[in-house]
């Protein structure tokens, strides 16, 4: 019988899921690997095309590992809250779980028929109440722990409460706000409850405190910095705006170090690894007060504004001060006569995300407050002034300007007409005179004079710290990342609030589950949708946390889960973790650098510090797969004079004879860019009675690579494709497409290539009525040398990822066994084993049909180099350097032995005609050259 892909994989795929043939052991005497793809969010339109490239990736090598004798892990699951369903239920008002569930459906369904080797028993979906229990459970773990620096790590909060007990907060080196209080152990034991609580919030690693956030009113929540461009929200293009609140925060930045450190011990991409030193941006330098300027009667608070700089022996050139807009003292330092235009300029700056306002390095524009400062080394006035590339959060939010070392700052003197102080530039070790002055202004002095770089910045640090006004200081461009999303569809935070304090449920009480609520919207008084909740309170009289946990709170430690996703007393058990370790293989985005995969790297360290789990980092080797672009098809509309489209269509090589305008067209109605007429005019009823202007009787489209999008009609659903080909042909299509990392277009033209392939490697096992034969003969040389040669080029390639170079061999290898006719049993067998990865379904029918079972848990062919040796070559032979023609000899021959075999050949006799040879040029291997 032909090929029949349909009946085929449907029958594997059943086969598969009744024996759950890829169900992971844990403790197996087996090696173990773990293969984890970044788990998708499941959304309404379900995968197109580009979705699976990565899955097929990890599923080519999970089988591969397995047939290598590994214990292999390769687990599925959903990342199931998120933003889109809660929008989606405030539009319909239908619960997200429903939609959720319905979505997963799909997404379960299109994973199954691609064929897929997943442990379905390990599934985890981040909205299920038995996984969220964990993740709340995580957060009460970072509640109750502080980061001690001495011994850098996290640890209880018991063990900071016995340090204040034994000698109070003066000698604690913590991670923790900067307004912490200084006490003895007696003041500490007068606090009242509340007094401590206050207190023991600062050190937390999870803790409530005002910050700057990204807030779209539309939307009624807070985004993150990924999921705002350009001042609009990602989802729905609402504006977003700077606003202060009472957030969340989960303090990532006592791990930074770490963070940092860590990447030399991983297998990543240079680019991610570098995204993320960006990211933590590590600085050293020196932390500098300058104080305000007592004519400023409006401050009453503080007497100093900080600054970090990574360049202190400048200091003599600064001419200003920029803080961010949102700096705490703005309102304060603002005088009368500024406050309209401060407050023009906080209103404009709130428009702007803070990733554009880093990003655009080209626009000035600041406000004065009215205020100065006094610079600690030369005492001179400075004047005080906001602008929105200085942001709140990194740093001290406040920075000092020195145009003649900077060009931003030289561009914000010159717009705003300030002070161009020329200074000598240490780090160039310029030696100058200690007095030298210009304009009256200091150009240097003796703090550096003659010192090297070096000298100068450790002797300014050392004046600074001995006169109170500084110190040397290493400083991170990470902010701690807030952590609470006024949304419904996420994960409950497991706090109550009690005289305006926050504390924790109890554990027996977790799961706190989310609450019925009749909108998914903030209440009409602002608070968020679980303020709509009805009987809904901790012990019946305390308020609950009314905000929600971020998307990425589920993502950050869900590999764990998957090692015992059924237990339901702990997160996973300590001998599943023992065992699986960490993950050996991850592939995904590289979207995720800053995201996903910095806060999975700071919750695995903080469950490694409190003994939770063993492994430092959680992803030994990352791959990113490279995008599926999509690849679009236009018809060409006739526009008239006025330029109005008219109800007449062009064929693409025709079209510069006409004024036209280019229409997107549903690429599923397109092959090999021929438009079939019939289905378009159903696509767009419009053109029903078009005219359409052909070339040679057919209409052409027009091509571009764009991103996939439903928007642009270039979505290919691979369900479709399946239908037409099967899914070992699409599988083996999305490698052949170009190298795993790399992004590249989808075109559909060339999977009938692919399809023909597996046919014609189906055919090798029948004979010309189709009937099943093969034979049980003794293997030639020929047969054994491509067998060999694919077994090697396989087990290379997917040991490098090289997924696409493989397909090509495979095709090359079938061709050869075809020109053989070959049937023999043992290399027909040992073929399906090393195709099995890519083509599961035809290789697992080929192999029952051969008598085998367990294909999945066969041993993979061992490569004999042996029958790589040739044994013959087919020497060139050529009369006065004309090639005449090909004759095998065998290369053991030497030049003697050969010469005499080739002039007692026949044919080479004839081309001679009785001549004698006057020279015979031989090399071995390659030609034999006669000259007569």
């Amino acid at each position: 019988m032909d090929y029949q892909f349909a009946a085929i994989e449907q029958k594997w795929q059943k086969f598969w899921a009744e024996n759950q043939t890829f169900k992971a052991e844990t403790n197996s005497s087996k090696p173990k690997y773990y293969v984890l793809d970044m788990f998708p969010y499941p959304s309404g339109a379900g995968l197109h095309v580009g979705h699976p490239l990565g899955y097929i990736a990890s599923d080519i090598f999970s089988r591969y590992k397995r047939l290598k004798g590994f214990n292999v892990l390769h687990p599925m699951g959903y990342d199931s809250f998120g933003l889109p369903a809660e929008q989606y239920a405030i539009q319909t008002g239908q619960h997200p779980a429903i939609t959720t569930e319905a979505n997963i459906a799909t997404y379960r369904r299109q994973l199954d028929q691609i064929g897929f080797s997943f442990d379905w028993s390990r599934e985890v979906r981040t909205s299920e109440p038995s996984y969220y229990k964990w993740t709340q459970w995580i957060f009460m773990q970072l509640f109750n722990s502080w980061y001690n620096l001495e011994t850098d790590r996290a640890e209880d909060i018991t063990t900071l409460i016995e340090k204040f007990n034994a000698a109070g907060s003066a000698n604690i080196k913590a991670a923790c706000d900067e307004d912490v209080k200084t006490f003895m152990p007696s003041d500490w034991a007068t606090f009242t409850d509340e007094e401590k609580q206050v207190e023991l919030l600062k050190y937390r690693l999870t803790y409530l405190k005002e910050s700057t956030v990204n807030w779209c009113p539309a939307l009624g929540t807070v985004l993150a910095n990924d999921e705002v461009k350009d001042g609009f929200s990602e989802r729905g293009g609402y504006p977003v705006e700077q606003k202060k609140m009472m957030q969340w925060s989960m303090r990532i930045s006592a791990y930074a170090e770490r963070l940092l450190q860590g990447l030399n011990t991983i297998d990543w991409p240079e680019p991610v690894k570098e995204m993320q030193r960006n990211w933590i941006g590590k600085s050293v330098g020196a932390s500098v007060r300058f104080a305000i300027s007592t004519e400023n009667s409006q401050l009453k608070t503080a007497n100093f504004i900080e600054v970090f700089t990574t360049r202190v022996d400048t200091i003599f050139g600064v001419s200003f001060i920029v803080l961010a807009p949102e700096h705490e003292l703005v309102q304060a330092l603002t005088t009368e006569a500024q406050k309209e235009e401060i407050a023009k300029y906080i209103t404009q700056t709130k428009k702007k995300s803070e990733l554009d306002r880093m990003a655009d390095t080209k626009t000035v524009s600041g406000a004065f407050t009215g205020s100065y400062v006094i610079n600690p080394v030369n005492q001179e006035l400075v004047p005080i002034w906001i602008a929105d590339y200085v942001l709140a959060g990194y740093g001290t939010g406040a920075v000092m300007g020195v145009p003649s070392g900077d060009q931003r700052d030289w561009l914000f003197a010159k717009h705003f007409n300030l002070p161009i102080i020329q200074i000598l530039d240490a780090q160039k070790d310029i030696e100058v005179e200690a007095d030298a002055t210009k304009d009256g202004k200091y150009i240097n002095s003796g703090f550096i004079n003659g010192l090297t770089y070096k000298e100068a910045t450790e002797n300014l640090n050392n004046w600074l710290e001995e006169n109170g006004v500084g110190k040397a200081k290493i400083n991170y461009r990470m902010r701690d990342a807030i952590f609470g999303r006024q949304r419904y569809w996420g994960e409950p935070i497991p706090v109550y609030f009690k005289d305006g304090l926050p504390y924790l449920i109890k554990e027996e009480e977790l799961p706190l589950l989310l609450p019925e609520i009749d909108k998914y919207l903030p209440t009409e008084s602002g608070e968020p949708p679980l303020g709509r909740a009805t009987d809904w309170s901790y012990e019946n009289r305390y308020e609950y946390e009314l905000s929600t946990m971020p998307g990425w709170a589920g993502s950050s430690w869900y590999w764990y889960r998957y090692m015992d996703a059924q237990n339901g007393n702990k997160f996973a058990s300590k001998d599943a973790i023992a065992y699986w370790k960490d993950v050996d293989l991850y592939i995904g985005g590289s979207e995720h650098a800053t995201g996903h995969l910095l806060y999975s790297r700071f919750w695995n360290k903080f469950l490694k510090d409190l003994g939770y789990v063993n492994e430092e980092e959680p992803f030994k080797k990352l791959i990113n797969q490279g995008m599926i672009q999509g690849r679009s098809n236009f018809v060409y509309r006739v526009v008239d004079e006025e330029g109005k489209g008219t109800n007449t269509l062009v064929s693409y090589g025709l079209r510069k004879e006409y004024k036209t305008s280019a229409l997107h067209v549903d690429v599923n109605i397109v092959e090999n860019e021929i438009l079939n007429i019939n289905k378009f005019k159903e696509f767009r009823p419009e053109f029903a009675n078009a005219e359409f202007i052909l070339e040679n009787g057919k209409y052409i489209c027009g091509v571009e690579v764009e991103k996939m999008s439903k928007s642009k009609f270039n979505v290919v659903n691979p369900d479709v494709l399946i239908e037409n080909y099967g899914a070992d042909t699409l599988r083996m299509y999305e490698m052949f497409l170009g190298p795993l990392e790399q992004s590249k277009p989808w075109n559909t033209n060339g999977i009938e290539g692919v399809f023909k392939f597996l046919r014609k490697f189906w055919r090798l096992f029948h004979n010309e009525e189709w009937v099943f034969h093969i034979n049980d003969s003794v293997p030639t040389k020929a047969e054994l040398k491509a067998l060999h040669k694919i077994i090697k080029k396989v087990q290379d390639d997917v040991e490098r990822f090289s997924f696409n170079t493989s397909v090509s061999s495979f095709m090359i290898a079938v061709n050869e066994l075809t020109d053989l006719k070959c049937k023999n049993r043992q290399v027909l067998e040992d073929l399906v084993v090393v195709l099995s990865p890519y083509a599961p379904h035809i290789c697992e029918e080929l192999w029952s049909l051969l008598g085998n079972t367990d294909l999945s848990n066969t041993a993979y062919p061992t490569f004999n180099p042996a029958y790589l040796e040739e044994a013959e070559f087919a020497y060139p032979v050529s009369i006065n350097g004309k090639m005449k023609m090909n004759l095998n000899l065998s290369l053991s021959l030497e030049q003697d032995q050969a010469v005499e075999i080739v002039l007692a050949n026949e044919q080479v006799q004839g081309y001679l005609e009785g001549k004698t040879p006057k020279k015979i040029i031989f090399v071995k291997g390659k030609i034999v050259n006669i000259v007569v």
